[in-house]
């Protein structure tokens, strides 16, 4: 009798049958265990700002080492990396055309990193939940290196693996991407889990979290970002990138986000109370700046220049606080 498997990297906890892969297309049951295909292929890689993640507050104006894997759990139809998460890709390591990049261990992806000068590696561009093996292998060693991890995730985990996750992951990007319809009708999935993982990870004193929601015009509604604000503001969150849309995938024929709408769903999620909203793939004034939120000065102008940013961060902080009232500014600085 053949061997069902049960994976538990993310909510999915899919049942896999020997031979057979789960919904993410990379976790095989191979008989004896569940493997990870293409464990150790790296299909991106590069030196990014920080910013970039988004990530805002933890370190801002620093680089990072950015790598993924091959893989995502979800089908978002307006996937922005399709070619690098999606299983009717050839890239997909279980596609009959795929060229198997040369694995590289986590040793020495680390020592890459180094020779960046990065001391912040960040998991992304793909899902890191569904390849948490071999992201978990690397941070030991980044950590061990005293140096930090970050992770840009749909936020999809299983209960174990959030808490296998946390003690290495030092800051969180997590896309809240709508409400529970829109997850179902463009994602194949359900927001609870991602509720949840932002709940969870909110509560961890020492962790850096922001959230970003790509807004796609005619389909997200004021009220739905309502919503969306007030789950965030009840479960503590304190940054939330709100993003414009651009046609991809097979979200082709949807039209961009205009400024416009987003100018409007930023001035509803204002009103949430979460101190920090910054637009995203947008030239609006004045919404790439942190303020505090105590006093309203100007921390920094715009995350868009990253080496400005930094020098702002030294002239505008002092022991955590604004250097005008004290108030103590989210995040590491």
């Amino acid at each position: 009798m053949k061997a069902t498997l049960q994976c538990d990297f993310c909510w999915r906890m899919c049942r896999i049958k020997e031979g057979e892969l789960g919904i993410c297309g990379i976790r095989q049951n191979d008989g004896s265990a569940i493997r990870t295909l293409g464990y150790g292929e790296v299909v991106a890689s590069g030196v990014d700002p920080i910013e970039k993640k988004p990530l805002y507050h933890f370190f801002p104006g620093s680089k990072t080492f950015s790598i993924a894997l091959f893989g995502c759990n979800y089908s978002c139809q307006f996937c922005q990396n399709n070619h690098i998460s999606q299983t009717d890709s050839p890239y997909w390591p279980g596609h009959p055309r795929h060229l198997r990049q040369h694995p590289v261990s986590p040793e020495d992806l680390v020592e890459k990193m180094d020779r960046t000068g990065s001391t912040i590696l960040s998991y992304t561009y793909s899902e890191p939940v569904v390849w948490q093996d071999y992201m978990l292998a690397v941070a030991e060693h980044v950590h061990a290196k005293g140096n930090l991890n970050c992770m840009i995730t749909n936020g999809s985990f299983s209960k174990a693996s959030l808490q296998r996750v946390l003690p290495l992951i030092d800051a969180f990007n997590i896309d809240l991407k709508g409400n529970d319809p829109f997850y179902k009708t463009y994602c194949n999935g359900v927001a609870k889990p991602v509720l949840d993982s932002i709940e969870t990870i909110s509560a961890e004193s020492n962790k850096i979290l922001e959230v970003t929601s790509l807004l796609i015009e005619g389909i997200h509604t004021p009220a739905m970002v309502r919503l969306m604000a007030r789950q965030l503001a009840e479960r503590g969150v304190q940054v939330w990138h709100l993003s414009r849309f651009f046609p991809h995938y097979h979200m082709t024929s949807q039209a961009q986000t205009s400024e416009k709408f987003l100018q409007r769903m930023l001035e509803i999620a204002v009103k949430s109370g979460i101190p920090y909203i910054y637009a995203g793939n947008s030239r609006l004034e004045g919404w790439d700046a942190t303020h505090c939120p105590s006093c309203k000065e100007v921390i920094i102008t715009t995350h868009n220049n990253p080496s400005k940013a930094k020098k702002e961060v030294q002239t505008n902080i002092q022991e955590k606080g604004c250097k005008k009232c004290g108030f103590e500014i989210y995040g590491h600085f």
